[in-house]
């Protein structure tokens, strides 16, 4: 293996952030290493022309194909404000049915697109019903499951006609806890029979329809892997999302800077950890020293064989076929 072969092959596995409305040049150099997306946030963004220009740096700072994708559910979580249509959040635009919410994706991904962002992490497909979550709450489109599948599919089906790349999240289900994994790690008790009647009824939907990518929670389902959180469990990706449920597209982590993992392992050990639980895409949204630790810790997973290269090339694959098949805001 040639020496810069496998952190190439690592930075392309990693989804980073930066600071700024402006492309820095340590960013820049990540790029060009071979990271293959990078997340925009509210603290990139001031005009649609100004994003324009930064999502041209960043493809130009790489001679691969580079994706750009933004949380812009609508509600609290839209990083675009100005000169971008507000959408609301999921449970209001939920009250207008089936038509609103494909309006509304349409819409997010027309206003995305002609800004050079290709992917949105868009829609939340967990399902509302604990009162006392204090994270997902108006992002869920419902608190019946069938709803969410519903509307989930029409949001996801509306972006991705329109050239933007959807993400179901957060896999297997974030919406009956009463942690917020960005500041501790939370857990799921049910049983099995009651994760496949409701959490896990908008994620099959969306699998069947075709969604571009789902998103892994830093949850613990203990009916399905006790020890480790949904984002590092082969049992939860590899086992239920991949081989249960037959999913074959982008597999994302998480920011895996949240505290529910960061504040119990080393980032760099847990990207590896999710690579090889079969998480083809890990982020890490704003450190620069954690995002050069995760490239280095996965390199030296890749080179000793920790992380197989068969784990690694069908990665690559995924999100090469993720990157030609919404490349038409690049």
């Amino acid at each position: 293996m040639p020496p810069d072969a496998a952190p190439h092959a690592a930075a392309n596995l990693l989804c980073i952030g930066f600071d700024g409305p402006t492309l820095p040049p340590a960013t820049a150099e990540l790029i060009a290493g071979g990271v293959g997306v990078v997340i925009l946030f509210a603290r990139n963004a001031e005009t649609p022309a100004q994003i324009a220009k930064l999502t041209h740096a960043i493809r130009e700072a790489a001679d691969h194909p580079v994706i750009v994708c933004v949380d812009q559910e609508g509600g609290k979580v839209q990083r675009f404000e100005g000169g971008f249509t507000a959408v609301p959040a999921a449970r209001e635009l939920a009250d207008g049915g089936e038509a609103a919410v494909r309006v509304a994706g349409r819409t997010q991904a027309d206003e995305l697109r002609a800004v050079g962002v290709n992917f949105n992490l868009a829609p939340v497909l967990d399902v509302d019903t604990n009162p006392d979550n204090p994270v997902i709450g108006p992002r869920s489109l419902s608190s019946d499951p069938a709803i969410v599948a519903k509307l989930g599919v029409a949001w996801i089906d509306a972006m991705q006609r329109e050239g933007v790349a959807a993400c179901a999240k957060h896999f297997p289900g974030h919406g009956d806890t009463t942690v917020d994994s960005h500041e501790d790690l939370p857990r799921i008790t049910h049983d099995r029979a009651r994760l496949d009647a409701v959490e896990l009824v908008p994620f099959r939907a969306a699998v069947a329809a075709g969604v571009a990518s789902v998103m892994t929670a830093h949850v613990v389902a203990e009916s399905i892997d006790a020890d480790r959180p949904a984002t590092l469990s082969p049992a939860v990706v590899d086992g239920m999302l991949r081989r249960e449920l037959g999913y074959d597209g982008v597999v994302i982590s998480d920011d895996l800077e949240m505290k529910a993992i960061s504040e119990r392992m080393d980032v760099g050990d847990a990207a590896v950890q999710a690579v090889a639980a079969g998480v083809d895409l890990v982020l890490c949204c704003h450190d620069l020293d954690r995002q050069r630790a995760v490239i280095a810790a996965l390199a030296d997973a890749i080179e000793r064989g920790v992380v197989s290269g068969d784990r690694v090339a069908s990665a690559h694959r995924r999100l090469a076929r993720l990157a030609a098949s919404y490349a038409s805001a690049t």
